[in-house]
């Protein structure tokens, strides 16, 4: 039913891994095969392609549902629906920034301190173009095809990169000065293919599964049983999505407890539970969290 593209380079091993979480694993032939398959009815094609790519096959109709950030799609201006954000990039789960950089012990200390005729280079051209013009910056955009970062001082005023942490950046030498945008990663469609109420529900669904899926890392559920009587101090130290779940046991002799947490609080938490009277206290892994 649905013709897929997934991005390929630094996005291609955390989407992968998030396909397979999902139980939507793509199975390759091996792992620079630029085709797979998903074994679920919904998808009937799966292609592995640069993520710089992916708007414009999607807008054209090559495809009718793929993977890139939020960057191509303006870098680009497609003409594609975007069907939610998906919160994973290369290393964490945040956003990536594309950001105007210097050279550390330039003068330079805003996008709008920039001279007139500035050198920047950069792999979003028409993006920095737009973006530094809003800003009344009218520089000279030089199209980069890789390490940025290294054509500061002699061959580029400034660079306009992506960053995650903006170690890399600053381990290269340079300080930013301004974010141009907030880029996440997100599932788009082609408008035609969207409009269809078949593919477009088939869409949901699989939205619906890998955000589930990214709800669910990080987190476990913790059930545990207490005492009528200690129960009012229990929910004290209890965090949860809402509100925990309770539950009388058979008997009336207390009640069970569930309740999801960050995976990072249960050293914590656990011990002080037990503090507070609970007891028979059981951590289970999650795969998918739906509201």
């Amino acid at each position: 039913m649905l013709r897929l593209v997934l991005p390929k380079g630094s996005l291609e091993r955390a989407t992968m891994e998030l396909f397979a979480h999902a139980d939507l694993a793509v199975v390759r032939g091996s792992d620079v095969d630029y085709r797979g398959t998903i074994d679920d009815p919904r998808v009937d094609e799966v292609r592995i392609l640069r993520p710089q790519e992916i708007p414009l096959y999607v807008a054209d109709g090559l495809f009718d549902l793929g993977i890139t950030g939020r960057d191509w799609i303006e870098e680009t201006g497609a003409d594609v629906v975007s069907l939610g954000t998906l919160a994973y990039s290369k290393a964490t789960a945040d956003p990536i920034r594309v950001v105007l950089a210097v050279a550390r012990d330039s003068p330079v200390a805003t996008m709008a301190d920039l001279p007139p005729g500035s050198r920047v280079s950069t792999e979003y051209p028409e993006l920095t173009r737009r973006l530094l013009e809003k800003q009344g910056v009218r520089a000279e955009i030089r199209l980069s095809y890789g390490a940025t970062e290294a054509k500061i001082p002699d061959i580029a005023d400034a660079v306009v990169e992506i960053t995650e942490t903006g170690r890399a950046l600053a381990a290269a030498g340079l300080r930013i000065v301004g974010t141009l945008l907030e880029s996440c990663t997100e599932l788009i469609a082609n408008p035609t293919a969207a409009a269809d109420p078949v593919k477009r529900h088939a869409m949901t669904q699989l939205l619906t599964l890998l955000q589930g899926t990214l709800e669910a890392r990080g987190k476990v559920l913790l059930k545990l049983n207490v005492a009528r009587s200690a129960l009012d101090h229990v929910i004290a130290v209890l965090p949860a999505l809402k509100a925990p779940t309770v539950s009388e046991l058979s008997g009336g002799t207390g009640f069970a407890v569930e309740t999801v947490v960050p995976k990072s609080d249960v050293n914590i938490l656990i011990p002080a539970l037990k503090d507070k009277g609970a007891t028979d206290i059981i951590e289970l892994p999650l795969s998918k969290i739906v509201h």
